[in-house]
């Protein structure tokens, strides 16, 4: 039988994951990054709900805890760092998972355990793609053509491959909320929690320790308009003017990320899709589904998605269009359960009058404390099913 090939677009959890499981299957690999290098950097990741499955059938279950972020809790504080409350970080998937990585370190671990047979080629994207019956073409910017039997594409939540080949079935709902996010110096008032201030006028700031001896940090408000499309001084400026009177950090975080080598700005943005597939052309991660922060789970899912795709595709033989409605049909519970979180959730999150604020630190107490507490663990568990994961069938080559 001849080898079939795959084309990866996208080379952060989800692509690499699909690289991983497909290469595992029997498949020939090629992945494609925009990128000029492989991208290291990022927030805190972890492995959340069958997942954790998932990164132990890959052999990376040891890896991944000795990256482990370092981070042993998760508290809310007021201007001054005074803990005010403190989410449960009991069990493998608290505030503070038990599996937690940086994205970077996470991405790279996957990188580096690839099996032989997988290419990667960093620099290029995609400008065409023709997909017919017996094949999908993908013309590359530099110029590459490349014949495959399957496409996934894994380029994130502002994927312009699936905007290109589904726009019309894209739905984005932003939910309002900018997001900056880099990495600061460590200072000795730092310590191995994570630390987050909410304050009125919709603003948060949060502090997280890691595994290289920096912190990492993030400013987020909400009522905000979408600070994507400006260059990163702009961006800056336009969060530094909302922080100004923030209190707590805001300035040392401020001041971190002008010369921080990594800062990212985000506007939180849901993708929701009727369908994942088209053709020989997949969807994987957050192109297809960005669950966002607010959600939580997204590496989770992603690392899920390429397992299961490979799965659904292992026990379909060349039945592609069955093996890919498997595939979103097994993912799709997972997804819908993180995404359809109820709308008051923003307002209640990201406070904007001092009578907000009270009340939601009220509330923060509540479900802390040890009433309600084992309830308040439920609402990390993510990822989570009593489904078995798809079988993977013989590799086909």
């Amino acid at each position: 039988m001849v080898e079939r090939h795959a084309v990866v677009s996208g080379a952060s959890i989800a692509g690499l994951s699909a690289a991983f499981w497909l290469r595992r299957t029997g498949w020939r690999v090629t992945v494609l990054e925009r990128a000029e290098a492989f991208r290291d950097g990022g927030q805190n990741v972890d492995v959340r709900g069958v997942a954790r499955e998932v990164l132990a059938r890959m052999g990376l279950t040891e890896a991944v805890k000795a990256q482990n972020t370092t981070e042993t809790g998760t508290v809310f504080v007021d201007e001054q760092g005074r803990v005010l409350a403190e989410l449960p970080s009991d069990g493998p998937d608290g505030a503070t998972a038990e599996l937690e990585v940086l994205r970077g370190d996470f991405a790279r671990m996957i990188l580096d355990h690839l099996p032989d047979g997988v290419e990667i080629t960093y620099g290029d994207t995609i400008t065409e793609v023709a997909d017919d019956a017996d094949a999908v073409t993908v013309t590359t910017a530099s110029g590459r053509v490349l014949s495959a039997d399957l496409l996934v594409v894994a380029e994130g939540v502002r994927s312009a491959t699936r905007d290109r080949l589904f726009g019309d079935l894209v739905e984005r709902r932003d939910l309002g909320i900018a997001m900056v996010f880099g990495t600061i110096p460590r200072t000795a008032s730092d310590d191995s929690r994570w630390r987050w201030y909410t304050t009125t006028g919709g603003r948060q700031i949060h502090l997280r320790p890691d595994n290289h001896g920096t912190t990492r940090a993030m400013l987020a408000h909400a009522q905000a308009a979408d600070l994507t499309r400006l260059d990163r001084a702009d961006a800056l400026a336009r969060f530094r003017e909302r922080f100004a009177d923030a209190g707590w950090e805001a300035g040392r975080v401020l001041d971190g990320f002008d010369t921080s080598a990594d800062v990212y700005v985000d506007q939180l943005t849901q993708i929701r899709m009727p369908v994942w597939h088209r053709g020989r052309v997949v969807l994987a991660g957050d192109a297809g589904w960005c669950v966002t922060p607010m959600g939580g789970g997204g590496a989770s899912l992603a690392l899920i998605s390429g397992y299961v795709l490979a799965a659904c595709l292992s026990t379909t033989a060349d039945r592609y269009q069955d093996g890919l409605a498997a595939y979103e049909k097994w993912m799709r519970p997972l997804v819908d359960d993180v995404q359809n979180f109820p709308r008051w959730l923003v307002p209640f999150a990201y406070p904007r009058t001092r009578l907000g604020l009270t009340l939601r630190r009220l509330v923060d107490k509540a479900i802390t404390s040890s009433l309600l507490s084992p309830l308040t663990a439920k609402l990390t568990q993510v990822a989570d099913t009593t489904r078995a994961l798809p079988p993977i069938g013989a590799a086909h080559s």
